[in-house]
């Protein structure tokens, strides 16, 4: 471009300085979303691709299916001994076993316990695993039982600025040992669910009885081959393994209830687990798509509005051409001026997204950057097609047109009907996007909404709940004198204790009920310990029967001789799962075949878990000193301030069991914790959607603007003819709304589709109610109403005499 067309790019947007900044930040806002979101793909998809020679690491996952379990699908977790196993029937084996991580340990200091993410691996762990080094060799680090690898930041939080290496840490996990820093590794990015500060050799001894049990699955199982066709030969014998080694506790086929499956590490991150029939995964690709139809939608908008305007410079082509332009110069003019003007965009867009990724990390928990040697070229090609696509127009066009004809004409050339139509359809395809986004958000607040309101079968107001009891550190003894003092507070209405509470807490264990006179293993049911008065502090609903008590010796599972009847209750779901035609039916009825289980009493539901997850079938054992069993949890009921009972909760543990950190929230935290991915989505699909719909109101504002400017003398001839300012306004308005209109007919099939593909994956879901699509509809007609409101009336208000002159 030469500086004459430089000046006439100029002159162009300070003349229409609202449509310029209009046309140029609706694609910045365009582009800046796409990059925000891509980066967010981005994030969610490069998980464990981290670490060196990630490609080889293949992790090992255990497929349940069992008749109506609640543990059905797969999960990346396995029973502590198979490496052992696989060794043993597969000599040559590379593979790591991991336990712990997250939260799964403390550091003691002056006796006072640090949570910490200790996670305890296999000397084997770094032929598995290339984890970067920043101070020692891991290599051969855990042959020796008391050396630790340990974290820059671990390193700096407690040995300060001085070296590590050969110090000691006095770390708990099943028991607390000293240990010897080795080692230093780098910090393991946000962007790893190997959540691990220090790593320290596992038990020889196995920490568990369960080690070998084929039913269990207590640690993560990770194997490295050389090539994925290595790893697809190995995963082609595994079912003949888990026939052959779990024919004691699995029966013969074991395969058949229970799978091994290999798993490539970096898609791990990605995968659903269990029965949620929505993931991660599809959150990533609903951004991914929405990213990517912003942007659509600020390219259409933008080459809308370009085009629009370049019919109203027809008479400048054709000045030039008179002055002696050729075609292709004009060519040339044209597509520079929409190449820069697109660039501009690209760059206020950049900034846009560089701005607001310290708000998007700062929410989301996550360590977005932008890489600019990725970023810069893809920018420089959407420049590039959506410069030549926004220039086209009018360098082909408009240049094309004979000077004389142009200048002769009574008004400048649109482009005919087939111009109009052309621009109509990119407005309608521009609005039935943002409509169909306005549908989807208002589902998602909706459903989000319902599911944080929903009764869950239990009052969770006033609720707290107590992880860190069930950690191996406190003995029996000192966890009944923790519950008593617990008891004794002030605000403290009730404590029970069991193996499972609100959040997930716990254990989650399952075993098949037989039924009588029904041949085979019979129904998979989920099963919870509770202690005394566990029902009466969640508030359960008892539907038939009674609750357990002190008064039937029965009724405590512990004293129960091996052979005799276990008293249980069930939960409504568990009533048609086991048969019975209602709760009332079920009472006194005895199931279990050789453990069997005589049902006292049903409940209402009570949803302790994802929203995602199917509510189980459930019995509950009572025993009456739950304090015993491994994994108890405290709940507890309180009245008051939250955060005073949590304080006097706090300080009551750190007086009684200082060796241990305390694990306490509210019912509600643990809640949240289940909300906050579909949360986050919601957000990030209203800006979505609020910005699609802002974009869409820009590219009708430029059609109303174009098609006005065209009309000023047809509504001139229009008025002297007898026509009212009220009657143009209405010939305007209704022909700006068809494009709108017209939208409805491809956003309301694309958001049915979509929305109840994302609603499946609640088995608690609102309705998909037409008034969800006529609400979005009613507000993009008002605010179409709006945008063309104001240009319609200027146009109706022109005098005739002016209107017949305008040129």
């Amino acid at each position: 471009m030469n500086r004459f067309a430089l000046l006439t790019l100029y002159r162009s947007l300070t003349r229409h300085k609202l449509y310029a900044a209009l046309n140029i930040g609706g694609l910045a806002v365009g582009i800046a979303v796409f990059l925000v979101l891509a980066l967010y793909v981005r994030f969610e998809t490069s998980y464990e691709k981290w670490l060196p020679r990630h490609d080889g690491i293949y992790t090992v996952q255990t497929v349940w299916n069992l008749p109506e379990s609640p543990f059905n699908g797969a999960f990346p977790w396995t029973m502590g001994g198979l490496l052992d196993q696989m060794r043993e029937d597969f000599p040559g084996t590379v593979g790591t076993r991991f336990r712990g991580g997250e939260g799964s340990g403390s550091v003691l200091r002056g006796g006072i316990a640090v949570s910490e993410d200790v996670a305890q691996v296999d000397p084997s762990f770094f032929a598995v695993f290339d984890l970067p080094m920043a101070r020692g060799n891991g290599r051969g680090a855990f042959r020796t039982p008391t050396n630790a690898i340990i974290s820059e930041s671990a390193a700096r939080k407690y040995f300060g600025s001085s070296d590590p290496i050969g110090q000691t840490l006095t770390i708990a996990v099943d028991s607390a040992e000293t240990y010897r820093v080795v080692g230093v590794f780098r910090d393991v990015p946000k962007n790893s669910d190997l959540k691990f500060s220090i790593l320290i050799p596992l038990p020889r001894t196995p920490p568990s009885e369960n080690w070998f049990n084929w039913g269990s699955t207590s640690v993560q199982t990770f194997l490295r081959f050389d090539t994925r066709a290595a790893a697809r030969q190995f995963e082609q014998k595994l079912g003949a393994f888990v026939d052959r080694r779990g024919l004691k506790e699995l029966g013969e086929d074991a395969s058949k209830t229970q799978q091994l499956e290999l798993l490539p590490i970096d898609q791990m991150h990605l995968e659903p687990q269990g029965q949620q029939s929505a993931s991660r995964k599809m959150t990533v690709v609903t951004l991914g798509i929405v990213g990517l139809l912003t942007l659509l939608i600020a390219i259409i908008n933008y080459v809308n509005l370009a085009t629009a305007r370049a019919g109203l410079r027809a008479r400048e082509v054709a000045m030039r051409k008179v002055l002696g332009a050729d075609r292709r110069a004009l060519i040339s003019q044209f597509l520079g001026e929409a190449i820069l003007t697109v660039a501009i965009a690209a760059i206020i867009g950049l900034m846009l997204a560089e701005l607001s990724l310290p708000l998007v990390n700062a929410a989301g928990g996550l360590s977005m950057t932008i890489p600019y040697a990725l970023v810069a070229p893809a920018l420089v090609v959407l420049v590039l097609l959506v410069g030549i696509a926004a220039g086209s127009y009018p360098a082909i066009l408009l240049s094309r047109f004979p000077a004389a004809a142009v200048l002769a004409s009574a008004r400048a050339p649109g482009g005919g009907r087939a111009g109009t139509r052309i621009r109509e359809a990119l407005v309608v395809f521009q609005f039935g996007l943002a409509i169909a986004f306005t549908i989807g958000t208002t589902v998602l607040v909706a459903q989000t909404r319902y599911v944080r309101q929903t009764d869950l079968g239990f009052n969770r107001q006033g609720l707290l709940v107590v992880r860190s009891l069930g950690d191996s550190l406190i003995d029996p003894a000192q966890k009944r004198a923790v519950v008593a003092a617990i008891r004794a507070l002030p605000g403290v209405s009730d404590i029970a204790v069991g193996n499972s509470a609100v959040g997930g807490s716990g254990e989650n264990s399952s075993d098949n009920v037989p039924l009588p006179g029904v041949a085979g293993p019979g129904p998979s049911l989920r099963w919870i310990v509770v202690g005394p008065r566990f029902f009466a502090v969640y508030g359960s609903r008892l539907l038939a029967g009674r609750l357990f008590d002190d008064a039937h010796g029965a009724d405590d599972a512990k004293q129960v001789a091996k052979g005799a009847a276990r008293n249980i209750v069930i939960n409504r779901r568990a009533i048609s799962t086991l048969g019975f035609r209602s709760a009332q039916d079920a009472v006194g009825k005895t199931v279990g075949g050789e453990r069997p289980r005589t049902i006292i009493g049903v409940i209402d539901d009570m949803r302790f878990f994802n929203p995602r997850e199917p509510n189980s079938a459930t019995y509950y054992l009572h025993y009456r000193q739950p304090e015993e069993e491994s994994a108890p949890v405290a709940s507890i009921r309180y009245a008051g301030d939250p955060r005073a009972v949590l304080a006097a909760v706090r300080g009551v543990w750190q007086r009684m069991v200082p060796q241990v950190p305390f694990n306490g929230d509210t019912a509600d935290t643990r809640l949240n914790t289940f909300y906050e991915a579909d949360d986050r989505a919601t957000r990030l699909f209203a800006i979505g959607a609020g910005l699609a719909v802002l974009i869409g109101c820009v590219g009708l504002w430029g059609l109303a603007s174009f098609n006005t400017a065209r009309r000023i003398k047809e509504i001139g001839i229009r008025k002297t003819l007898g026509a009212s300012s009220s009657d143009i306004v209405k010939l305007l308005v209704g022909q700006f709304l068809r494009p709108v209109l017209i939208a409805n007919l491809v956003a309301w099939p694309l958001a049915f589709v979509a929305m109840r593909t994302w609603l499946a994956g609640f088995e608690d879901r609102i309705a998909l109610s037409p008034l969800y699509f006529l609400a979005a509809s009613a507000v993009a007609i008002v605010i179409a109403v709006l945008t063309v409101l104001a240009q319609s009336l200027r146009a109706s208000r022109a005098a005739p005499a002016w209107a017949l002159r305008h040129e």
